[in-house]
């Protein structure tokens, strides 16, 4: 009897009596322990999902903070690439027109052969060229020094108006009232202001850059004083009739280093035939001129530069 256990039910009925062995008594343990393992993993299933729930619910929060940033973020740089698309184009449209007044300025100068190079090379020829160009026909005559006025004699040999003699002029008369204002046909110094009644008459001299010199005869009245620094278009005096002279004129003589040359070409020289003057004029070494001029104006651009450069590192 000891290996069976009796269990008795009373009720109305009767009472019944359950008898339980020894293997049904180890059953029913095993049974209860496993059911008792079963809620303490269940348990703790439970509490780990439950915290790796709020652990999620953290990170998913976390997520939706980050995204809605990035959101932000997506938008801002969105903006901005729009910003600097807008930016460019204005600038490719700024850098198409100073190609296409950079072409202008090539053509104008005869630098159709550069036009394959890049534009900052483009810029940097055409800046030395025209620079080169400015400086020669500011500081050496170019254009006449009268507006308007008719050529009554050129240079070379002919017959004195007055003497009836043979004899070469070395100048070029314009036929002009007296009064005419005369004008400085480059930068230069008034060397020699001369009055007189003989020969020249009343004759004003400059001395310009490079060797050159320009002078004005059978002047009416001077305006520019000797030692004076005139600029281009300056008003140096007044044409008239003094001297050995037929009649009202200017008698206008362009020299290098002493020796007259035709001023007919220096007449007519400006940008647009710039070149004509090194093959018109002998007895200038041009090439030797320009190569000085070229490098003082690279230097002196590159100085520029240099200064402007170092002026921006500063404002920064």
């Amino acid at each position: 009897m000891k290996d069976h256990v009796t269990v008795s039910v009373s009720s109305i009925h009767g009472t019944k009596h359950i008898s339980f062995g020894k293997k049904m008594r180890h059953a029913l343990k095993f049974i209860a322990y496993m059911t008792f393992i079963s809620i303490v993993v269940s348990a703790v299933a439970i509490y780990y999902l439950v915290n790796n729930a709020e652990f999620s619910k953290l990170k998913l929060l976390e997520l939706e903070h980050k995204s809605t940033s990035l959101s932000k973020e997506i938008t801002s740089l969105t903006a901005l690439k729009i910003s600097l698309e807008h930016d460019l184009s204005e600038r490719e449209e700024r850098m198409q027109i100073v190609s296409d007044r950079l072409g202008d300025l090539e053509n104008l100068l005869d630098m159709d052969n550069h036009k394959g190079d890049e534009l900052e090379s483009r810029l940097d020829t055409a800046a030395i060229t025209s620079s080169i160009r400015v400086a020669m026909l500011t500081q050496i005559p170019s254009g006449p020094p009268v507006k308007n006025a008719r050529t009554s004699s050129g240079y070379g040999k002919r017959k004195h108006p007055v003497t009836g003699i043979m004899k070469f002029h070395r100048g070029q008369d314009f036929a002009v009232n007296t009064g005419t204002p005369v004008y400085a046909p480059a930068d230069g110094t008034v060397e020699v202001t001369r009055p007189s009644k003989k020969g020249s008459g009343n004759y004003l001299r400059i001395l310009h850059g490079y060797g050159f010199s320009s002078s004005y005869s059978h002047l009416s009245k001077f305006v520019a004083k000797k030692g004076d620094f005139v600029k281009k278009g300056d008003l140096i005096a007044y044409s008239g009739n003094s001297g050995l002279s037929s009649g009202p004129h200017l008698h206008y003589e362009v020299r290098f280093i002493g020796r007259p040359l035709n001023p007919k070409q220096f007449l007519d020289w400006n940008v647009d035939n710039f070149d004509a003057i090194f093959k018109s004029v002998r007895g200038v070494r041009w090439e030797s001129l320009v190569e000085k001029i070229e490098l003082r104006v690279s230097r002196q651009l590159q100085l520029s530069s240099q200064k402007a450069a170092q002026l921006t590192d500063i404002s920064k």
